[in-house]
This record gives C-alpha cells, structure tokens and sequence, in this order.
C-alpha cells in the first residue's frame, strides 16, 4: 500500500542532548555571550534563532551565533547522540508496509542529513528548518498521512497537514499536553508504533 509517513527528528527519532549542551557551552565560550544549554538541551523543538531571541541574545548577534553553532555541531554533536528506543524498528515498520518514510524537522537539513547518515537511518526525504504549523505545508505536499513528533510545535505541524498526530512523549511535553494540542495518540516511546501502524495505517 503506497502512504507516507512523516518523523520529526531531535527526540522522536533521536536524543542529541548531551551533544546539544556540549556545543551551546563552546559557542557561549567562544562567544562571550551567555547561554544555557542545559536549558537548550532540555526543550529542544523551537528553531535556534527563535531560542536565541527568547533567552535575551541581541538581534544582531543572532546571524553569526546560527552560523557558528551550524559549523561546530557535526564534530561536537553528531558524535554524542543515540537513536532513541524504537527509532529503527519505527522506520523499519514504514518500509515493511509499503510506505515512504520522511523527515520533516526544524533542524538545519545538512546537519539533519549527518546523524541519519551516522545512525544509519533509511528515509526516503529530509526537509529541514520548518516549525510547527509551519511543516503543514511540506507534510501536504509529500503527501503525508501520519506525522509523528514529540512537540506540541508536531501536533500543530500535523493538523496544519490534516495529517494524523502521533505524538509520542520523549520530549518536553507530557502526554496531557500533547493531547490538549490535538494529538489523536500519545504513546510513551517509538517501541509501540510498529503495532500501532500496522493496526491504523488504513485509517488514513
């Protein structure tokens, strides 16, 4: 059966925490300006422009610190991250159904395109730099039935696609906030979305 089936990335498919607080201390280090990735780390989803602005940065150094953390992130990042449970096997899932795996993130597509490569992860596409209600447009265009993420920003991503939110709760958001956003599932990790798939994917 021909469908497709879209991810987000940073903690649905994988855990770049430790990475993300590793070169967010180098870049304020490097930088002189003040940042928290352990803050960063622990409420990833939002664009790093958008955090950046919110956590006090002035606007005009905003350009150079996106440019500089894109730089540094393949050799500081990259390395230090882990699929999260279930990842392979949710991707795998895909394919045995006869679907198109996509990964629709926020995440800049060249550095997004590195840890799938890294990790070994078959995707048939990668768009990047897209947020929230913002990935609709991407989701419609490919065509995606099923969007999967740990974000309130994925539920409004999926409903702006008309697409079936599945969220799952490794991120920053519970499951009680994931389904107030409009979520159609939560399940606790990607360990259950094989079954899950298998059993709705004709819903869609």
């Amino acid at each position: 059966m021909a469908f497709t089936v879209g991810f987000d990335l940073d903690m649905t498919l994988i855990d770049p925490r430790p990475g993300m607080v590793r070169v967010l201390a180098e870049l304020s280090e490097e930088s002189g300006v003040p940042l928290d990735g352990e803050h960063f780390a622990a409420n990833l989803g939002p664009p790093l422009d958008h955090v950046l602005l919110h956590s006090g940065v002035p606007e005009d150094r905003v350009p150079e610190l996106v440019a500089r953390f894109r730089e540094m992130y393949p050799d500081i990042v990259i390395p230090r991250t882990v699929p999260l449970p279930g990842a392979v096997d949710a991707l795998d899932a895909v394919h045995r159904l006869g679907g198109r795996s996509i990964v629709v993130t926020g995440k800049y597509r060249p550095n997004a395109e590195k840890h799938l490569h890294a990790l070994d992860f078959r995707v048939n596409e990668v768009i990047g730099e897209l947020w929230s209600t913002g990935k609709g447009a991407a989701l419609r265009e490919l065509g995606a039935r099923i969007y999967v993420g740990d974000h309130l920003g994925d539920v409004r991503g999926a409903r702006a696609a008309d697409a079936l939110s599945v969220a799952v709760a490794t991120g920053p958001c519970s499951r009680a906030e994931l389904l107030e956003a409009g979520a159609d599932v939560v399940l606790d990790d990607l360990l259950g979305f094989p079954e899950w798939l298998a059993d709705n994917v004709d819903a869609r």
